[in-house]
């Protein structure tokens, strides 16, 4: 059977790693790559065609778009992409406000025909998945509250480029660039959070965009989040703690690139309060691999070659988690005032 044709726009670190997982796809095949950092318009092995600008890559013939470009120019290729009559699978966050996909949103309705995704692939690591699982099973009842960490150490760690530093490329700082993730397991874990408090500071690295964020959230049905993303996380940590009506789930550690957030682990806390003093039974899961990434591109091929509807990274869903960063951003009302930054609501 034909392979479906993929472009990708961006080729930096995250591009190189969805081409990789592309190339592994039985069903796939990345015909052209664009990236400013090409000198001119070439090839490279396997006559794969390489273009300085979107607008050049999307002259080619093809079926699916990938877009793992800055946070300024996301939502722009992603509707150019759906304009062209492509599937389109876009990196998080979608662009750098809620107004970005709003925007995306009204252009994907008007081409019904075309599957978008939104990358968060926290959801396909084997820990997040096994949580779930067990909070869906009801076996440890319900969700009472969640702590949780997410840092590193800088705003641009790993010799990256430095546009995360600058508002007007990347809209925010930490929150929006790594903390996402955290607010969307929120979301998965606990529902809809309508009431937020926060806090929001850049009184270290004195960028102006955020190095640490502070949110305590609650849903409609009374269940409590703290979060605190941060860049001054001097050893690099992510941490989720999901306390239940019988236990609590501890998410530790997270597989990724750099290996420096720790080895994954979900641990299951079996609570009985009657007797156990305060120490009860755990049972600690270690997880070797990250399947997260190749996952991630299998599900929305899969929707793409069997017509089957987005179910994850929807753009719905994706705003709704946009639209909380931005709450937990207008809640600090320094920092709204400072930024003229719009109550997005929540909902």
């Amino acid at each position: 059977m034909n392979k479906l044709r993929v472009a990708i726009a961006g080729y930096g670190v995250v591009g190189r790693k969805r081409k990789e997982c592309v190339c592994r796809h039985p069903r796939m095949e990345v015909v052209a790559l664009c990236d400013q950092s090409f000198s001119v318009n070439d090839s490279m092995e396997g006559g794969i065609h390489c273009y300085v600008d979107y607008n050049q890559l999307l002259t080619e013939d093809l079926d699916v778009l990938i877009v793992c470009l800055t946070n300024d120019i996301a939502a722009e290729v992603t509707i150019a992409g759906l304009k062209s009559g492509l599937h389109v699978f876009c990196e998080k966050p979608p662009g750098r406000d809620v107004q970005d996909i709003s925007k995306v949103i009204k252009v994907e309705k008007q081409h019904p025909g075309q599957k978008l995704m939104y990358g968060f692939n926290h959801r396909y690591h084997d820990s997040v998945i096994d949580a779930l699982r067990i909070i869906k099973s009801n076996d440890l009842g319900k969700v009472i509250n969640l702590r949780g960490v997410y840092g590193k150490s800088q705003l641009i760690t790993f010799n990256q480029p430095d546009w995360r530093t600058k508002r007007e490329i990347a809209g925010g700082g930490v929150l929006l660039d790594q903390g996402i993730h955290m607010v969307d397991l929120m979301r998965l874990f606990a529902g809809e959070f309508v009431e937020v408090h926060s806090f929001i500071d850049n009184g270290y690295w004195n960028y102006d965009v955020e190095d640490n964020a502070y949110a305590l959230m609650r849903t409609k049905d009374g269940k409590v989040a703290m979060l605190n993303s941060s860049a001054t996380q001097w050893r690099h940590r992510f941490y989720l703690d999901i306390n239940l009506e019988k236990g609590s789930l501890i998410l530790g550690g997270i597989l990724s690139g750099s290996k420096s957030y720790g080895a994954e682990t979900l641990t299951v806390v079996s609570a009985n309060p009657i007797n156990d003093n305060g120490d009860p039974r755990e049972m600690i899961t270690r997880y070797n691999t990250d399947p997260s990434w190749y996952s991630e591109i299998e599900e929305f091929s899969d929707c793409i070659i069997n017509n089957r509807k987005i179910t994850s990274g929807t753009s719905d869903e994706v705003l709704k988690t946009m639209k909380l960063v931005y709450k937990i951003y207008y809640s600090d009302k320094k920092w709204r005032q400072y930024y003229d930054i719009k109550d997005p609501g929540v909902n």
